[in-house]
C-alpha cells in the first residue's frame, strides 16, 4: 500500500455519505476519493458527478478490487458490514466502518479475529469523539472540573414528529435483519461509545425491562458499572410524547450537561452556571476521517479501534437482551 496517500472507495454512497462524510475524503490532507458504489446505477453515477469523483460502480467488489484504492469506507446498512469488511481485509484494504459496526456481538467477534489475522487497519466511525463539544466534555472530566465523577444519566426520547433519525425512502432501521434492532441500534452506538470513551473499562452491564423492548422495540434501558466506580444509566424511548436529548454527568462538585444533537454544554458548580457553545464542521465526520487517514498512514494511533467497537456492540446486545 502507498505510504504517501490514502485513496478511498465508498461502498454505499447514500444519505450519510452525501454531506456528513463523503466530501471529507476529498478535503483531508493526503486523502483522495477514487470511486463510489451504490446498487442503483443512476444514483451512483449522480453522486459521482455531483462530487467530482472520477469512477463509479454498482458493484461493491469493483471498489474492493480497484488497483488504485487502498482504503474502503463501508456506509451500507449494517447487515452487509461484516461481509464487505471481511472482503476488504482479505484484499489488504484498510477499512473505515460505519456504525453500528455489525449486527451483533457474534459478528463483532468474527470481525475482530479477522482484523487481528490480517494486515488491514480498521477504524469505526464513532465520529462524535472528535467533535468540539464532546472533546470539551472529555477535557473537563480529565481536568476534574466537577471533582470525582459519581454517575451519569442519559435520556433520549423521540416523538414521531422529531427528526433525530435520518429519513430514507425505505425505513430499514426498524428491520432487525438489516439494522440489528430498532432505532436504538441506529443512534445508541454514538452515546454508548462516548460513555466508554469518557469512563474507560466496564465492570458490569445489564439491560432493564428487556421483555418490554422485545415486544415494542421502542424503549431500551440499561446500566453500566465502570471499573473506575462511575455508574451509568441510559434510557432511549422512540415512541415518546415529548422530545428529550440530554446527558448529565454528576461529580462531587457539580454537573456537566450536554445533548447529542445540540451544540451547548452547561456546567454547574455550586451556585454558578456556565454555558459553552460550539460549532461543528460542515462535514461532521471530517475530524475523525483526518485522524483515520493519519492512522492508516502510520502517523498516529487508531482513533476508534475494532476492540472498542466490540465493547459497544456487547453493551447494545446486553441492553436489548440479545444473546
Amino acid at each position: 500500500m502507498s505510504t504517501k496517500n490514502i485513496n478511498w472507495g465508498i461502498i454505499g454512497c447514500g444519505d450519510v455519505a452525501e454531506i456528513k462524510s463523503g466530501p471529507a475524503f476529498q478535503k483531508v490532507e493526503n486523502s483522495a476519493l477514487i470511486s463510489v458504489m451504490r446498487r442503483n446505477k443512476e444514483k451512483a453515477k449522480d453522486f459521482a458527478k455531483r462530487h467530482n469523483v472520477a469512477h463509479w460502480t454498482s458493484n461493491a467488489i469493483d471498489i474492493i478490487n480497484h488497483k488504485d484504492i487502498n482504503a474502503v469506507y463501508i456506509a451500507t446498512p449494517p447487515s452487509s458490514h461484516l461481509e464487505y469488511a471481511l472482503k476488504a481485509i482479505e484484499a489488504n484494504k484498510h477499512v473505515y466502518l460505519e456504525k453500528p459496526m455489525v449486527l451483533n456481538s457474534k459478528e463483532a467477534s468474527i470481525l475482530s479475529k479477522a482484523v487481528k489475522k490480517g494486515n488491514s487497519k480498521v477504524t469505526v466511525a464513532h465520529y462524535r469523539r472528535k467533535l468540539p463539544n464532546f472533546i470539551a466534555v472529555k477535557e473537563m472530566l480529565e481536568a476534574e472540573l466537577i471533582g470525582d465523577v459519581t454517575h451519569a444519566m442519559l435520556t433520549i426520547s423521540q416523538s414521531k414528529k422529531a427528526n433525530l433519525i435520518a429519513k430514507t425512502a425505505v425505513n430499514w432501521r426498524v428491520n432487525p435483519e438489516i439494522s440489528g434492532g430498532g432505532y436504538f441500534h441506529d443512534i445508541a452506538p454514538h452515546q454508548i461509545d462516548l460513555m466508554y470513551y469518557y469512563f474507560g473499562d466496564i465492570d458490569t452491564m445489564k439491560g432493564i425491562d428487556i421483555e418490554n423492548y422485545k415486544r415494542s422495540k421502542d424503549v431500551v434501558k440499561g446500566e453500566i458499572q465502570f471499573k473506575n466506580g462511575v455508574q451509568f444509566k441510559g434510557s432511549w424511548n422512540f415512541n415518546a410524547s415529548t422530545d428529550v436529548d440530554n446527558c448529565t454527568i454528576y461529580g462531587e462538585n457539580g454537573t456537566i450537561s450536554f445533548s447529542f444533537y445540540g451544540n451547548e454544554i452547561k456546567v454547574i458548580l455550586e451556585e454558578h452556571t456556565q454555558t459553552y457553545t460550539f460549532n461543528n464542521p460542515k462535514h461532521v465526520q471530517q475530524p475523525l476521517i483526518e485522524k483515520t487517514v493519519a492512522y492508516f498512514l502510520g502517523n498516529t494511533s487508531n482513533p476508534c479501534s475494532i476492540e472498542e467497537g466490540v465493547v459497544v456492540t456487547q453493551v447494545m446486545d446486553t441492553f436489548c437482551g440479545i444473546k
